[in-house]
């Protein structure tokens, strides 16, 4: 297990670089970063709820393996929620772009969809890619940068497909709720079946509703754990049953014990890259639940007049 020490001295071995004040496009994050030392550099990717876009503004100096061990060399898009993944280079310069699920739908089309799936940016966007890259490294400051790359997100996410409005809400409730949320009464509250909700999510953002609620759950679980809290208080305030049900949640989602995702050198650039993550901040609005009208209540015919006595 790597040290809290370890863990801050592998951030020290970054510059990082952050936009200067909040875009305009919701539900995206972005952060660069440049090694500040040639020497070869691996880690260990801890999941979070979001799918990102890695460009690799060096010389293909950035790869990263899924969890097959398949190798992708310079830019790429990592899934929602991918496990297994590591990166890995030498002299590593890019700009990694963190968005939220309902955003990445209409940015990226179907790879939104893949889940956890590790994909080529070359293969998903062609020629648009490496001209979108040598924009980038052409740039002279990373405020340009940042510029650039939410126009060019922008653009795609205008022309892409929109989730489903019941889908943006029950995702917004997840991220409001830290996970805490159940399945069923989301469905009910945008008058769905329970059945309908999970395929339309599963479809659209590429893993079911429950998985995605213990995700958003275990991101702010590790950021604590990492922050220095026990696991027991952690367990006990943010809806774990119980402890060893946090553990168990932890090594499903990182392959890792809690004491080890505290110190993951992963997490350890994140109160600086991601301060305020824009991945987990986008609000969605709650869709009209179709009113079934009543119908008018049938006249009653006067009662005939009392007969005399």
């Amino acid at each position: 297990m790597r040290s809290a020490r370890s863990a801050r001295e592998f951030a020290a071995v970054w510059d990082i670089a952050t936009p200067a004040r909040r875009g305009r496009l919701p539900g995206l994050g972005m952060a660069g970063f440049r090694a500040r030392t040639p020497d070869f550099v691996e880690l260990g990717v801890v999941p979070y709820p979001a799918v990102t876009v890695a460009v690799d503004l060096g010389d293909r100096s950035l790869a990263v393996d899924d969890d097959s061990g398949r190798r992708y060399d310079g830019s790429m898009v990592v899934g929602f929620g991918a496990t297994g993944v590591r990166g890995r280079g030498r002299a590593v310069e890019c700009l990694q772009l963190r968005l939220s699920p309902p955003v990445a739908h209409a940015v990226l089309g179907a790879a939104a969809e893949l889940g956890g799936a590790v994909v080529s940016l070359d293969d998903l966007w062609g020629r648009d890619a490496e001209r979108l890259r040598e924009r980038l490294r052409s740039a002279a400051s990373w405020d340009e940068r940042f510029a650039l790359a939410e126009a060019a997100l922008a653009r795609r996410y205008e022309a892409g497909r929109a989730v489903d409005p019941e889908v943006a809400f029950v995702w917004g409730q997840m991220v409001t709720h830290l996970g805490g949320v159940r399945v069923e009464p989301l469905a009910d509250e945008v008058g769905w079946s329970r059945k309908r909700l999970w395929s339309r999510f599963r479809a659209q953002l590429g893993i079911t509703p429950k998985r995605a609620a213990q995700l958003v759950r275990f991101d702010h679980a590790a950021h604590r754990l990492a922050a220095g809290h026990s696991a027991a208080l952690i367990a006990a305030e943010i809806g774990y049953a119980d402890q060893s049900h946090l553990h168990r949640d932890v090594r499903a989602f990182a392959g890792a014990t809690p004491g080890a995702v505290s110190a993951a050198p992963w997490l350890a650039v994140d109160d600086v890259a991601w301060a305020a993550p824009a991945y987990l901040s986008a609000t969605a609005v709650r869709p009209r639940r179709p009113v079934t009208p009543i119908p008018p209540v049938p006249s009653v015919p006067p009662a005939p007049p009392a007969l005399p006595a």
